[in-house]
């Protein structure tokens, strides 16, 4: 039986959610944590066809097709890493692809480039360097990410890192990245990135039947996710933007998912019903806070509190940790936080838990 090595990409931070996630489905054995990716090795069988794309905190999914030493900082180093191209075997590859679920052939090649530390080239002198040595090797097409526009329907994906010690060639599995959701139909300004959202929804726990409230849905991503994970969940998303329930009501369009207009400071729901609030609050980033809560942030916090159930959980996306205050203030406990990087801005994840009866 022969060994396998994939890489999973992620959002810097959620490296351990990811790993926690390749674990619990089985998928194989943890190698190496670096930043943003997880690697680890997987046998070709008995794994199901396709396992490895159910990933739902991961960004992407890939085969390790090559690794080298860093090339680093001249941009003669950058053109070296065409040697990557070359040590890798496509036939094997090709194989490994189809039986890991994704596509047959190798047709077409487009490359992403991302490197630590400054450099005298560019990503995209790494990519076509790469590129242009892939393409020559299997006798097709190379779409160069320089004009910005986006490769022809087919090319396979190929992902070059260069982390300071290893430069690695990666092979995408999928036809695209996994965080480009089926289900994302519509956008609203803030909506939250699916993988950081399917994290969020493992962090607060969500059993089946739990009843999960969003205050602030947005396009609706942390229900979805909730509803991918845990199906038999009661799912609650209110949204003071007419804009943000009807993306949200599209985007979850035959999933268990209720969505309705309301105030985040004045939910039309009882007291101590929702055994989960996910929440990504407008803090005045991309979005400024409507209602109630331009007026003050206490009434998000006041509200959460009064809806979870004695010794609920809430996971909160927050843009500092000086919001942690008026969380505890108004009675909810910080029990876990995790630092990510959204957008390239630093936030924290926190779970939260309100007291127990008694």
């Amino acid at each position: 039986m022969t060994a396998v090595s994939l890489v999973a990409r992620c959002v810097h931070g959620l490296e351990p959610t990811v790993a926690a996630e390749i674990l619990r489905l089985r998928l194989g054995t943890i190698t190496h944590i670096g930043h943003r990716e997880v690697h680890f090795r997987a046998s070709r069988s008995p794994a199901p066809r396709g396992l490895a794309l159910g990933l739902r905190t991961a960004d992407d999914v890939f085969l390790l097709a090559a690794q080298g030493p860093d090339a680093g900082t001249s941009r003669k180093g950058a053109a070296a890493l065409a040697g990557l191209a070359d040590a890798a075997d496509l036939a094997a590859l090709e194989r490994l692809r189809h039986d890991h679920g994704g596509p047959g052939a190798l047709t077409g090649v487009e490359v992403s480039a991302s490197f630590l530390g400054r450099r005298t080239f560019t990503r995209y002198d790494v990519e076509d360097a790469v590129g242009h040595a892939l393409a020559a090797r299997l006798g097709v097409g190379y779409h160069s990410r320089r004009g910005g526009g986006a490769p022809p329907p087919g090319h396979s994906g190929w992902r070059v890192t260069l982390d300071g010690e290893r430069a690695t060639l990666l092979l995408r599995i999928g036809e695209r990245p996994l965080h480009r959701r089926a289900y994302k139909r519509r956008s609203v300004p803030g909506t939250l990135h699916p993988p950081l959202a399917a994290a969020m929804v493992a962090m607060a726990g969500v059993e089946p039947g739990d009843t999960v409230v969003d205050p602030c849905c947005g396009a609706g991503t942390p229900l979805i996710e909730a509803a991918r994970q845990r199906p038999t969940a009661r799912l609650l998303g209110f949204d003071l933007a007419w804009e943000a329930v009807t993306a949200a009501r599209e985007n979850a369009a035959g999933l268990p998912v209720a969505v309705a207009r309301a105030d985040a400071g004045r939910l039309p729901v009882p007291d101590g019903v929702a055994d989960r609030v996910l929440a990504n609050p407008p803090w005045g980033g991309q979005v400024a806070p409507g209602g109630l809560l331009a007026a003050s942030a206490g009434r998000w916090w006041a509200e959460v509190r009064r809806v979870l159930v004695p010794g609920g959980t809430a996971v909160v996306l927050l843009p500092g940790v000086a919001e942690l205050p008026l969380g505890i203030r108004h009675g909810l406990t910080p029990v876990h936080l995790q630092r990510v990087r959204v957008a390239g801005a630093e936030a924290f994840l926190v779970r939260w838990t309100a007291p127990r009866a008694g």
